[in-house]
């Protein structure tokens, strides 16, 4: 089965270190790790909208539920702290326990 089944809502507060040139995203760069950024806001939604309609089920690591979708075209981008860059063509949702998901653009699926 594909698809998220249950209701879960958006938490708004790790969506800013997944936007390029926001505080969180840049703050992650200054401390010398990457920041797996959307190419925009929109592409963040609509990437959350089609893991949550048809995304696989990937499996529980580091304390949260996973789901994930890979796209043909980059959804985000990889942003090194040395500027070099990778782009990126795999969603993520990660659902905590309360219920509360965020997305991620990742290489791959994450693992335990």
């Amino acid at each position: 089965m594909s698809g998220i089944d249950r209701k879960i809502i958006l938490d708004r507060r790790h969506i800013a270190k997944h936007l390029p040139n926001t505080a969180q995203s840049n703050r992650l760069l200054r401390r010398g790790r990457s920041a797996h950024v959307f190419n925009d806001e929109k592409t963040l939604l609509r990437v959350a909208q089609a893991i949550i309609v048809g995304g696989i089920h990937t499996g529980f690591a580091r304390g949260y539920d996973r789901y994930g979708l890979m796209f043909t075209e980059a959804i985000g981008v990889r942003l090194d702290p040395d500027g070099s860059t990778l782009l990126l063509f795999y969603g993520e949702v990660k659902i905590d326990a309360d219920n509360q998901y965020h997305p991620i653009p990742r290489t791959r699926p994450s693992e335990a």
